[in-house]
């Protein structure tokens, strides 16, 4: 048997009653903190106007529907697409945000990593001390090879922002502890004759 489509139409009359239960609405109300008693009449005028908005948000995405292929059931693009078209439903952008394809979302992703990724290329020809740290790391005869991260969210101890700018951390340098041993007793042995100040 076929379903019944057919649009209800909206009531000319006022009845007295609403389509929403009004005590579900009231238990809605009753959940705000700041609101500390709810009457009956300004929980029907809530629940009415309620009612109209709904309509109103179903009319404008019927709108949309009809618009591109002739469809009598609204779907969620509709209702997104009347939103960003309707200054008036602005406001519902956070919570009926439109859609994208897959595709083009991953698109956009491998296009942010090529960003960010050269971003951070270029941020580390800027630091020329980095290239001497790495190349000591990388080929200093030792057995352990060690590589520096190429990830998208971190390059060398600093961090590539959104924006592709680079963040730096408190400790820029190295990430391999001996590392840090090895330039501390360089520094050490190069002041030996030299008395450390202590203040207090």
């Amino acid at each position: 048997m076929p379903y019944n489509t057919t649009a209800i139409p909206p009531r000319k009359e006022v009845t007295g009653q609403t389509q929403l239960p009004l005590s579900r609405v009231k238990k809605i109300v009753a959940q705000d903190q700041d609101i500390n008693i709810c009457s009956n009449n300004a929980a029907f005028v809530i629940t009415l106007a309620t009612e109209m908005f709904i309509q109103y948000l179903a009319s404008e995405g019927l709108t949309m529907a009809k618009l591109g292929k002739p469809r009598r059931n609204i779907q969620y693009k509709d209702l997104a697409a009347a939103v960003s078209h309707q200054d008036n439903l602005e406001f519902l952008e956070d919570i009926v945000p439109k859609t994208a394809p897959y595709k083009q979302i991953k698109a956009q992703a491998a296009a942010m990593r090529a960003q960010l990724s050269s971003g951070a290329a270029v941020a580390t020809t800027e630091r020329p001390g980095e290239a001497q740290k790495e190349a000591t790391t990388n080929g200093g005869g030792g057995s352990k090879k060690h590589r520096a991260s190429t990830s998208r969210s971190s390059l060398n101890g600093s961090f590539v922002g959104a924006s592709g700018a680079r963040i730096m951390s408190d400790d820029d340098g190295s990430v391999d502890p001996t590392d840090q041993l090895h330039n501390e007793m360089r520094q050490a042995n190069g002041h030996d004759d030299d008395d450390v100040q202590m203040t207090g």
